[in-house]
């Protein structure tokens, strides 16, 4: 089936066609390791994980690359204030690499937490700075860089075509933000390499040919990118808010040394909002996963509310919303406890649950199509088979669900059989007291002419 996509670069919903055919090269901005992620973050590697899970369930192979930003994203785009790392372990009374460390640890237990697929790679910027450098010595040698006091800057005005990507015009690229620096060139310049501040010594710094320091957060990204999956690749992924900065000077950096696209289509996941604002850090408005666990939510509670609505609009964060969501999902739980096995599913639910994920991971029509087959009259044989396939791309543990409630423990066993012949002797007031006794337990009863179903209670 064909899928189309929203390419950023474009404005609008093109065919996805690969660059090599049945393989897709996928870069996905990954975490900058300061702090943890918070549910605005996790939305967005929610929409890439459902992006990679379409893809194989098209037939593609997915080529996955992931970047782990642990030196180089300082507190403000505008390449001003403290590396966030550098930060991070002043606040904690840690070195910067055990922050790094730490963090990278809880990113991918949130990842795990939300059955988000890893990626076949990843790439930690501390990794590559000697690529890094050979990049700028590149963008060095083509003319587009410029020394001043505190690093190594991109020169935009070199580039006709610096920030397409951006809605705004060049002029309008967040200028509030681009505090200036002095003896920047343009507003919208960045820089490549940083230097070490004068009189202090940074736990991460390298040397350069132009001096010690780090490197820049958007050299980090182009280079690991290129590095691992070529140029141009397939598809580049990230937040919305990357779309006036980061990726346009990534895209920058690639066309100034190669002359050639970064990649040929690129997806942005909008913002979660909390509130009337949106979800950051830098506001201190942010929940973390750990937030929802703590008052008794299922983690997967949260992915399935951010398939409530597309990623390309923005979804407001409620606690009542999140309730809405774990309480939607026990449901589906609880039905399919009681399906038995199959071998079929259905084709023509199965057509058009594909058909909406293939129409630019539209997941609010998928998420309708799967009650609709849920509360069909079809055999429940034949909806757990189609069940599963649509979980292949949901990612919302329906299989494991469904094994786990299949192992029923002895002890509820023998007080079904219990209740059965009581039932049977109408002895209906003790065979009830079994019934309350079960249920204490965490399982339910259900009373059909082919014999009790017994069903975990999620």
């Amino acid at each position: 089936m064909i899928i189309k996509l929203f390419n950023s670069l474009t404005r609008r919903k093109e065919i996805f066609k690969p660059i090599k055919d049945k393989i897709v090269s996928l870069y996905t901005c990954g975490p900058t390791v300061y702090n943890y992620p918070h549910l605005g973050n996790l939305r967005t590697y929610i929409f890439e994980d459902i992006l990679k899970r379409v893809l194989i369930a098209n037939g593609y192979k997915v080529k996955h690359v992931m970047n782990i930003t642990d030196v180089g994203h300082l507190t403000s785009d505008a390449d001003t204030g403290q590396d966030k790392i550098e930060e991070a372990a002043k606040r904690e009374k840690k070195t910067a690499w055990e922050i790094a460390n730490f963090y990278t640890k809880e990113f991918k237990r949130n990842l795990k937490a939300l059955n988000i697929l890893f990626p076949n790679r990843w790439v930690k910027a501390t990794k590559t700075i000697k690529d890094q450098i050979e990049f700028i010595k590149k963008l060095e040698k083509k003319g587009f860089t410029y020394l001043i006091e505190d690093g190594v800057y991109f020169d935009t005005s070199k580039l006709p075509t610096y920030g397409k990507l951006s809605t705004l015009k060049k002029e309008e690229i967040l200028p509030g933000a681009r505090i200036d620096v002095k003896g920047k060139k343009n507003p919208t310049d960045f820089a490549l390499w940083k230097f070490s501040p004068k009189g202090i010594k940074r736990q991460m710094e390298w040397n350069s040919p132009w001096g010690v320091g780090f490197p820049g957060w958007h050299t980090e990204c182009v280079v690991m990118s290129i590095k691992n999956l070529g140029i141009p690749f397939d598809i580049h992924c990230g937040g919305v808010d990357h779309l006036s900065i980061h990726h346009p000077n990534e895209i920058a950096q690639a066309e100034a040394v190669y002359q050639k696209p970064l990649a040929n289509f690129w997806l942005h996941g909008e913002f979660l909002n909390f509130g009337q604002e949106k979800m950051a850090k830098s506001t201190g408005r942010f929940i973390i996963l750990k937030d929802l666990i703590e008052k008794g939510y299922d983690p997967l509670a949260f992915r399935y509310l951010c398939l409530t609505t597309h990623y390309r609009s923005k979804l407001n964060f409620t606690w009542s919303s999140l309730k809405a969501s774990q309480n939607a999902l026990k449901k589906i739980y609880q039905k399919i406890s009681g399906f038995k096995k199959g071998k079929v599913g259905c084709a023509d639910y199965e057509e058009k649950f594909l058909a909406a994920v293939n129409d630019d991971l539209n997941l609010p029509k998928a998420l309708a199509i799967t009650w609709n087959l849920i509360d069909s009259n079809l055999p429940d044989q034949v909806k757990l088979v189609s069940l599963f396939k649509f979980d292949q791309i949901l990612g919302l543990s329906f299989e494991k669900i469904w094994h786990q409630s299949q192992r029923i423990p002895y002890k509820i066993k023998r007080l079904v059989e219990q209740r059965e012949k009581l039932r049977q002797e109408k002895k209906w007031s003790e065979a009830d007291e079994i019934r309350e006794e079960i249920k204490k337990l965490g399982y339910q009863i259900e009373d059909t002419k082919e014999g009790p179903i017994i069903k975990k209670i999620f």
